[in-house]
């Protein structure tokens, strides 16, 4: 049966928090902090405005998704978990086959904070990047769908701390309490991983954002999936079910800002679209290479031994662990990768437990392949001869084994000289994003759309695109 959520206490949950006074206490002590870095830091337009949002009533197949007209600061932030597995066993490392832990062995307690204080600080960071795109949406579409993104990355954020909380004691608390000071693009107290302190001001960044970056926590999400710490499982199990929602965000608004983009080709017969308020391919090109590259930043190193001592230990696995074909421990498979070497890329065996950052990386990079492939449809579709793609993985790197080397969208290293000579071709310049910024005009107005994007194909929960999905 499908466990419900108890709307009757202050804090939604399906975890008995009302069984644990104590616990219930330290949240509820942690929710005004919340609420106050919401306020500050949330959306600072249509904050109060009622909007078409979908909420859990249950974790179950049928419950977890529940359409209606709420204001942001009403929205109910709970703390979901999927359903227990009473019979789960761990599925890779050296205590595979044992039954899944309830709580937090001690020898790995200082590496499982760290992996959930990290995917939490990216949780209210993407609040924080988002926080003034309902001032210029394109539609009210949009803007439904930009809200609806930032309060489940709140919600995810409850998600973590309610972990934190739960069994981690006072070093826990601390570091939830961590999650709310650090602020993103602050000088002193920034976001844990760049990525997060990034520039996401305009649309065109916020789609990319959400399809390469959200992308990310999918393949982040699912690896902790597979953790032997039960309680982590089942919250990123239950984080995946909206997760997929922000990427969709990303994957349509990219494809419809390419659609009209390849009418305004085809309706003026040019490439050069700008002068009829378009978003020109070669700008699109430039923003998909900035946002695929500091994603792939995001795997960390490409060699790693902590990501070897996590798998070991149960800590993290793989991407769709249970499906791998091997023994699920790797202590004698390796991996081929390409690194730089002697001035050139070269390929190089190494031990696959090291490699594991990679290969979670190899399967992001062949999932995002996927949109792109829908996006270069749309282009031949209209008779565009021009192909989207994505850069090579060593592009743009400031993290890992290309880091701090020079390489081109097409895989070619490069002298600094040259690569300063040719980034602005790659990169989006200042020039690209003023213009960019400068389509940025709301479009509030029941049933219209900005000239720069095509309509969605179809509405929400089977409303019409001309739906009020934001009561003005």
């Amino acid at each position: 049966m499908p466990t419900a959520v108890d709307y009757g206490d202050r804090i939604p949950n399906n975890v008995g928090l009302s069984e644990d006074r104590r616990l219930q206490r330290a949240l509820e002590s942690w929710q005004p902090k919340f609420i106050d870095w919401w306020r500050d830091l949330g959306p600072v337009a249509f904050k109060d405005n009622e909007v078409f949002l979908r909420t859990a009533v249950s974790v179950g197949q049928d419950g977890w998704a529940n359409y209606d007209f709420v204001r942001l600061p009403e929205y109910r932030w709970g703390i979901f978990l999927a359903e227990p597995d009473a019979d789960r066993t761990i599925a890779f490392g050296e205590h595979m086959g044992k039954p899944a832990w309830q709580d937090v062995p001690g020898e790995y307690r200082p590496d499982l904070r760290n992996l959930i204080v990290i995917q939490g600080d990216t949780e209210p960071a993407s609040v924080e990047q988002q926080r003034h795109l309902g001032v210029t949406s394109p539609s009210l579409y949009d803007l439904r769908s930009l809200f609806q993104v930032n309060v489940e990355e709140g919600r995810h954020l409850w998600a973590m701390v309610y972990l934190l909380h739960a069994h981690f004691g006072r070093e826990g608390r601390d570091e939830a309490d961590g999650l709310l000071e650090r602020h993103a693009g602050s000088i002193d107290r920034p976001r844990i991983l760049e990525t997060f302190n990034t520039d996401t001001s305009d649309w065109l960044s916020m789609f990319m954002f959400a399809y390469f970056t959200d992308r990310d926590g999918k393949f982040q999400l699912s690896a902790l999936r597979e953790s032997a710490f039960d309680p982590l499982s089942r919250t990123a199990s239950f984080m995946l079910r909206e997760e997929a929602y922000h990427m969709s965000v990303g994957s349509t608004g990219v494809e419809r800002i390419v659609q009209r983009t390849a009418e305004l080709m085809r309706t003026h017969d040019t490439d050069d679209i700008r002068p009829n308020g378009g978003i020109d391919l070669a700008t699109i090109q430039k923003f998909l290479n900035l946002y695929a590259s500091i994603s792939f930043d995001l795997f960390g190193g490409d060699r790693s031994t902590n990501a070897a001592n996590y798998y070991t230990a149960g800590l993290k696995g793989r991407f769709r662990e249970e499906t791998r074909d091997d023994d699920h421990q790797l202590t004698d498979a390796t991996i081929t990768m390409d690194e730089p070497r002697d001035g050139e890329l070269a390929e190089v065996e190494v031990p696959m437990l090291v490699a594991l950052n990679r290969v979670l990386q190899d399967d992001y990079v062949d999932d995002c392949a996927k949109g792109v492939r829908r996006w270069n449809k749309i282009l031949a579709s209209h008779g565009v001869d021009v192909e989207l793609r994505l850069p090579h993985r060593g592009f743009n790197r400031e993290v890992g084994v290309f880091a701090g080397h020079h390489i081109s969208p097409d895989g070619e290293l490069m002298t600094e000289d040259d690569w300063t000579a040719r980034a602005k071709d790659w990169l989006p310049t200042t020039d690209d994003r003023d213009y960019v910024n400068s389509l940025m005009v709301g479009v509030h107005e029941l049933g219209k759309m900005a000239g720069w994007i095509a309509p969605p194909r179809v509405g929400v929960a089977g409303k019409p695109i001309d739906f009020e999905y934001v009561r003005l």
